[in-house]
């Protein structure tokens, strides 16, 4: 964290970093991109984001019942979904009761971004498959082999669930896929997850879960699972990344990168512990881990205010971006940042 008004980072990118962010959302790197020179990069070679502008703010949004939105999913629509109301669609949520998972669109991942007329397109009461007082972190993932966008989602803390849709807005419920009886004894959270496709031959597995775990300790870690479907999970009762790993109170919002054959995990540290986001290498089959440091260095100024989290990763021409949660928790707002 530090004092300019806007973010400031380290340079620009590398063509191998860029065309990993952009697998990370399912898009295609521009060709073009092949012949970008390499000058300076964060961590792990990835692109150095800046902050650019703010896309969302709670005050401008119709559907607002907390005055607070959290964890943004961006996801290109083309050559998956048939007449898209935009290229891209950003997926968002309050947080607080009764959530409620939400739906914007644009041309560009830039912006402007259009509030869906109708949201929520999920609500805290689904009958007959549940009623919570919330749901939120909306994570889509495209799955391919099924030409679906594919929602996690989760309501309780202790719950994420499935949903499954044709078009990316009318989802239908499909099941519960984590809950906090699945990991070890006292845990109260589990989270804030987003699932990847990624393949594991060891543990025939073509999905990966990032998800952040709660116990009564009340320290907050990043634990992972293991799919062969999507739908059915094994979760290592162990923590992929702890907080005392890079000494923070607590750490959360995990999203997978890859480059170079080996995976990364960028996740946020509390705004207590610096607020800043970080990276940990955990190799071609996660059982390494090799803490990287800083990915990106949150600014005291707005819209950071001293806190960046829930980072999403897309690119558009080329150019990476990273869609995140800006400033302090629940009151913040949706930006994207430029690699």
């Amino acid at each position: 964290m530090h004092e300019p008004q806007h973010p400031s980072r380290r340079i620009l990118l590398t063509s191998a970093a860029a065309t990993t962010a952009a697998l990370a959302v399912g898009a295609t790197a521009s060709p073009a991109l092949a012949a970008t020179p390499a000058t300076a990069a964060a961590p792990g070679g990835f692109p150095d984001y800046r902050y650019v502008k703010t896309l969302l703010t709670p005050s401008q949004l119709k559907y607002n019942p907390t005055g607070e939105i959290i964890f943004p999913c961006i996801r290109g629509t083309k050559g998956r979904l048939s007449a898209p109301l935009g290229r891209y669609y950003l997926y968002y949520a309050p947080h607080d009761a009764p959530g409620g998972i939400c739906l914007a669109y644009g041309v560009h991942i830039e912006g402007p971004f259009t509030e869906y007329p109708h949201n929520p397109i999920v609500a805290n009461r689904w009958q007959p498959h549940y009623s919570v007082t919330h749901v939120s972190s909306p994570h889509v993932m495209w799955n391919e082999s099924a030409k679906e966008m594919w929602l996690y989602f989760h309501g309780e803390n202790t719950t994420t669930r499935l949903a499954r849709s044709k078009d990316g807005i009318t989802f239908t419920y499909d099941k519960v896929v984590l809950t906090a009886s699945m990991l070890p004894t006292g845990t109260n959270e589990t989270s804030y997850a987003r699932v990847f496709p990624y393949e594991l031959p060891a543990k025939n597995a073509h999905y990966v879960m990032l998800f952040m775990l709660n116990n009564t300790t009340n320290h907050r870690d990043i634990h992972w699972g293991w799919s062969a479907d999507g739908r059915t999970w094994t979760f290592d009762q162990k923590a992929l990344v702890r907080h005392t790993d890079v000494s923070a109170v607590n750490i959360g919002g995990p999203h997978l990168l890859t480059r170079g054959g080996s995976a990364f995990v960028v996740y946020n540290k509390d705004k207590e512990s610096g607020g800043d986001l970080m990276i940990t290498e955990v190799g071609k089959d996660f059982t390494l881990r090799r803490h990287l440091g800083r990915f990106y260095d949150s600014a005291n100024g707005a819209p950071d205010n001293g806190r960046s989290a829930a980072p999403s990763f897309g690119t558009e021409g080329g150019v990476p971006y990273m869609v995140y949660e800006a400033g302090e928790r629940l009151k913040g707002s949706i930006a994207v940042a430029r690699g």
